[in-house]
């Protein structure tokens, strides 16, 4: 569990980034941090994992603080940055020397994570290509089994195939117990794997809702033409027509748009804001 109690951050008092943010994360879900590039999705999660610590306000992780950076708490969360890093190490000596930080880490998962993401190599890490060592540090990360996962744009550096098989191994490793942090701007590559979406802009959070609540609240559809009496917080030329995100007056059922959600939420932040708070 992650809870942030009105916290702000600034890399200076004068410039905040992040003002009175709240935000409560359960066990049991993917959530996805959407944002543009500079929103500030990298801060908030080194400030959860404790690599960067809030002007003002609390977090709590596990009934942690992030910034003592203790064992207990070390042993339960993991963090993928965007940039990875792999020492000089091959893929033994690498298992052999971290995986005893992770008390719950598993070899077989390991071994089949590093099959399914087809990782394979008996050099040292350094002479995998980008896309490969960030596949072993996912299978890593996973194989873990840490309760609390945050992975900063983990599809960067990733062809189709293997973007197609990290969504397939985040999903199939989700449980009950797990709590999973996905950050980033590449919105398509969380379809079908998110259940709840945050959206922060200009360190403000504008949504933070289930794909359930999305539905129930907006209806995303195509449509010959816009209506004058149709409340449109959104709208996209496309070759299927006119794409739209609306308010969903008549409980319509739709598939949420990740893409589309976004625009609309950063177009109309106020009217979102209002929207889901009502």
């Amino acid at each position: 569990m992650i809870d942030i109690t009105n916290m702000s951050f600034g890399y200076s008092k004068k410039k905040l980034l992040y003002k009175k943010i709240n935000l409560h994360l359960e066990a049991g879900h993917i959530y996805g941090l959407l944002g543009k590039n500079g929103a500030g999705k990298s801060t908030l999660l080194k400030n959860i994992i404790g690599l960067l610590f809030p002007t003002e306000g609390e977090i709590r992780v596990n009934n942690h603080t992030p910034e003592k950076r203790r064992p207990a708490f070390l042993e339960s969360i993991y963090f993928i940055p965007e940039e990875v890093y792999v020492p000089a190490l091959t893929v033994e000596k690498y298992v052999n020397l971290f995986s005893p930080f992770y008390p719950k880490f598993n070899r077989n998962d390991f071994n089949r994570y590093m099959e399914e993401l087809d990782v394979k190599t008996e050099n040292k890490l350094t002479s995998l290509s980008f896309g490969q060592q960030k596949k072993f540090v996912i299978a890593f990360a996973l194989a873990c089994n840490t309760d609390i996962l945050l992975l900063d744009e983990p599809t960067n550096g990733l062809d189709i195939p293997s973007k197609k098989r990290f969504r397939k191994l985040i999903a199939s490793v989700m449980n009950e117990s797990r709590t999973i942090f996905i950050s980033t701007h590449q919105i398509r590559d969380l379809d079908h794997l998110i259940d709840q979406v945050i959206i922060i802009d200009e360190g403000d959070l504008l949504l933070n809702a289930s794909i359930n609540a999305i539905g129930e609240k907006l209806v995303f559809r195509a449509v010959d033409e816009i209506s004058d009496s149709v409340h449109v917080l959104y709208s996209e030329e496309s070759m299927k027509g006119i794409l739209t995100v609306s308010e969903n007056i008549d409980k319509e059922e739709s598939k949420v748009n990740l893409e589309h959600l976004f625009s609309a939420v950063t177009d109309n932040p106020e009217k979102i804001k209002t929207l889901f708070h009502s």
